[in-house]
């Protein structure tokens, strides 16, 4: 089994838990993408899991969102389409193809690339009067690269998805359950039993019937693999632009990616509008 620093990985039965572990935010920085994309090869080579629950032991923070000075880093001179996914969206393709259930289970702030590692799950559950939820990229000049363009759609629809991810609202658990990203919302001391018993329900069945319905629902809808290059194409675009590289700038330089600024950082994206 592989040596995790950002997580860790319980297998407990037919059931793995994964608990996200990054102080002091869970910030989504390289080594997290790494070890990410590492869990889900370990998770996709173990045959004998049926459902894997993805959880935080922040009481704050699911995952906070992609680590913005990493991206300032990234190259903005990229014209050419990619041919290939990145590493992170990679890793959450894998994480979505998975021959077993998977459950997002949210007590805490999950916020762009966060948000996203969430859209790419079966299902998730989320604590009401906990749970923060949102796609604030676009506030930032760039867009929901991380999957987010192409994975709303399917779950919400094309006017919502646009409402997410243009608006940059947080959403709420009650929102975002109305909104259907979320499968329900229940009270904190409600959600673990909650996510137990599917959990542990969904491991009593035979998982060759948890995947090929999968496979069939997948079916329904299209392949995602060329809305996922087109947002990476428009999203190295954006990066270069003087609107991204003043909003991200400014974004770094502010609270944000603190503790006391992820807490309120609605109001630091609406600052970002006096740019």
């Amino acid at each position: 089994m592989s040596r995790f620093d950002t997580l860790t990985l319980e297998i407990d039965g037919r059931i793995a838990w994964v608990t996200f572990d990054h102080p002091p935010i869970n910030l989504l920085d390289m080594q997290m993408i790494k070890e990410i994309d590492q869990l889900s090869e370990d998770l996709y080579a173990n045959e004998s899991l049926h459902a894997v629950v993805f959880q935080s032991a922040d009481p704050d923070f699911f995952i906070a969102h992609a680590d913005v000075g990493l991206i300032r880093s990234m190259p903005t001179d990229i014209t050419e389409r990619p041919t290939e996914l990145n590493l992170y969206v990679a890793a959450l393709e894998r994480l979505r193809k998975l021959p077993f259930a998977t459950i997002g289970k949210v007590a805490g702030i999950a916020r762009g690339g966060g948000a996203e590692f969430l859209w790419s799950l079966d299902m998730r559950f989320a604590a009401v009067g906990r749970t923060t939820l949102s796609q604030p990229e676009v506030a930032l000049g760039i867009l929901p690269s991380g999957s987010g363009s192409a994975r709303l759609p399917h779950l919400v629809g094309r006017g919502r998805s646009l409402e997410i991810a243009l608006a940059c609202e947080d959403f709420s658990a009650e929102l975002a359950q109305d909104y259907g990203l979320v499968n329900r919302a229940v009270p904190q001391n409600e959600l673990d039993g909650l996510v137990e018993r599917i959990a542990t329900r969904l491991a009593s069945f035979p998982r060759s019937a948890i995947e090929s319905t999968k496979l069939s629902i997948d079916a329904s809808l299209q392949d995602p693999t060329h809305a996922l290059l087109e947002e990476a194409h428009q999203f190295n675009w954006l990066r270069g632009t003087r609107d991204a590289q003043q909003r991200m700038a400014a974004f770094v330089e502010s609270s944000a990616q603190t503790r006391e600024g992820e807490l309120k950082l609605d109001s630091i994206l609406l600052g970002l509008s006096d740019l």
